[in-house]
């Protein structure tokens, strides 16, 4: 609908007579677009299941050869397969970069449409690789780092989103946009498995646990969704009189642009990655860390250096978050909420899997020489999807909650929850890991681990309206999109952790060491945000 001539939400009457409407236009509409985003982003998680399934059913069937040329089996294949959402994760994180600045020079509504309709590419691609099981693996991961176009929405989302509301309910506004928009996950995680069994886009079946599976249906069936979506956003979508863009193709150019340079800091991480595992100068989380701190520093010196005079004039002003010390505490906080829930969501459904699909010990307790698949293990993929769900649905209630009894108090007492259900679910896995009826504990653990899940969803709410409260209007949509764009890496690394401790036999070690990272940040969220007599109360 073009760029509106004011905006101003602070003011009450300009809000009750046109604001109000407007704004609320933009964010539902906002909303679908982001589901869609994070359903490709994330739909690798169940893509990668089921792969999985039919492989062990059939290992003739999406067999990937290793360094040496022969199939990976057992726990190198299950690691192996963890490569394809931790590059999603690791691209999308990375793509946050300068979505969390394009809404500013670019117009938020540009961004929204051209963001949707770019996903159509990994969407299309992923369809038809996944008709061919013979596939090469290295098809996938460039079609992975597409999907991280996904990812990269949520940053100029929240962003474009924050500016459209009063700072009074910018905790529900922006809880509503990211807790719908982050249904995208669970809705694809409930809708993959069932339309899958569905000849609708014709292709070769294969049976699966008594089922016909058309695994191309995964990604195929969102392709019209998408344009559809895009196209709302181009026909109803706002951009805002502050935001300095200029004609449609000279805003549509710099998006681009800034996809490019972000796609450049994707390359070199993803290429460190596929080297990583013949590394030995560090341990494995270093490792990690490492590959993230060099996409961010690709891709930040490619925009500070490598983009047109006005537009680096445009971005070194908002680039003055980093002398912000509360920009990098926040960060730090949000990776526990955010960054845990989209992690989370991308390794949940091929944990269960993992960790309840196979049995590796005898009636005796002894180990097996090798894991076998287990004959009693539950339909993993009809709970894969309540994780992801009950993280996003209860997304809002954070906002709310935090609206009415301060950011960071809500956080503190959240955070305080997550650790005891992350150690509970460390627990769990080590029993059930030494017995030889793992499905016995299935239950406790998907219930604690949905209490994780509520943890992540809430303290996304509670953190991001803590921003909106400490920084002025025209830093906090920077901080927001900075932030969300660091903690999106946890798609990356905590799918990255898991297949570490997967492939060595101990994934509750992964959970020990987020459990140790969660108190660090009790202990920084109390100091700052939340004591007596902290620095700033929010």
């Amino acid at each position: 609908m073009g760029k509106l001539e004011r905006w101003d939400p602070e003011d009450a009457t300009f809000w009750d007579a046109t604001g109000k409407r407007v704004a609320f236009r933009n964010l539902w509409i906002s909303i679908p677009n982001l589901l869609m985003a994070f359903g490709v982003w994330i739909y690798w998680s169940m893509i990668i299941g089921m792969m999985q399934g039919l492989h062990d059913a059939n290992p003739s069937l999406y067999a990937f050869p290793g360094v040496d040329g022969q199939p990976q089996t057992g726990n190198a294949y299950k690691a192996l397969l963890y490569t394809l959402p931790a590059v999603a994760g690791l691209a999308g994180a990375t793509l946050r970069i300068p979505n969390s600045f394009a809404v500013a020079i670019c117009g938020g509504s540009n961004v929204k449409f051209l963001t949707t309709l770019l996903l159509i590419i990994p969407a299309l691609g992923t369809g038809l690789a996944l008709k061919n099981p013979e596939t090469p693996f290295v098809t996938y991961i460039v079609l992975a780092v597409f999907s991280g176009v996904g990812g990269g929405a949520f940053a100029s989302s929240m962003s474009n989103i924050s500016f459209f509301f009063p700072k009074r309910v910018q905790g529900l506004s922006l809880g509503l946009n990211a807790g719908l928009g982050n249904l995208g996950v669970s809705i694809f995680q409930f809708v993959i498995p069932w339309i899958v069994t569905i000849g609708i886009f014709g292709g070769t079946s294969y049976p699966l646990k008594g089922e016909n599976i058309w695994l191309h249906n995964a990604s195929l069936v969102w392709v019209p969704i998408l344009a559809a979506c895009a196209l709302l956003a181009f026909l109803f979508m706002n951009n805002l009189p502050q935001h300095s863009f200029g004609s449609a193709l000279a805003a549509y150019g710099r998006f681009f642009w800034l996809e490019l340079l972000g796609f450049a800091g994707v390359t070199v991480a993803v290429l460190l990655l596929l080297q990583a595992p013949s590394w030995t100068f560090a341990p494995d989380l270093l490792e990690t860390l490492f590959i993230v701190l060099i996409a961010i520093a690709v891709t930040m010196g490619l925009m500070r250096y490598a983009t047109p005079a006005q537009t680096r004039q445009n971005l070194r002003r908002q680039f003055s978050i980093f002398g912000n010390k509360h920009n990098w505490i926040m960060t730090y906080l949000y990776v526990m909420t955010f960054g845990s829930f989209i992690g989370y969501s991308n390794a949940f459904p091929k944990l269960l899997k993992d960790v309840f699909g196979y049995i590796r010990v005898d009636e005796h307790g002894v180990a097996l020489a090798s894991a076998v698949v287990n004959p009693n293990a539950p339909d993993i993929l009809k709970y894969a999807f309540l994780g992801a769900a009950m993280g996003a649905a209860i997304r809002p209630v954070g906002g709310w909650l935090s609206d009415k009894l301060g950011g960071a108090r809500v956080t503190q007492w959240d955070t305080v929850i997550m650790v005891a259900a992350a150690l509970g679910c460390a627990w769990v896995i080590r029993i059930a890991s030494a017995s030889p009826q793992p499905e016995k504990y299935f239950l406790p653990f998907l219930l604690l681990f949905i209490l994780l899940f509520a943890t992540t969803g809430i303290g996304n709410g509670s953190t991001f309206r803590m921003i909106a409260v400490i920084f002025p209007k025209d830093l906090a949509g920077p901080v927001l999109g900075w932030t969300s764009a660091v903690a999106a890496y946890g798609a990356f690394l905590i799918p990255t952790i898991f297949a570490t401790q997967i492939e060595a036999g101990t994934p509750e070690y992964a959970l020990y060491g987020f459990t140790a990272y969660y108190v660090s940040c009790i202990v920084l969220n109390w100091w700052y945000y939340a004591r007596k007599n902290a620095e700033i109360k929010c």
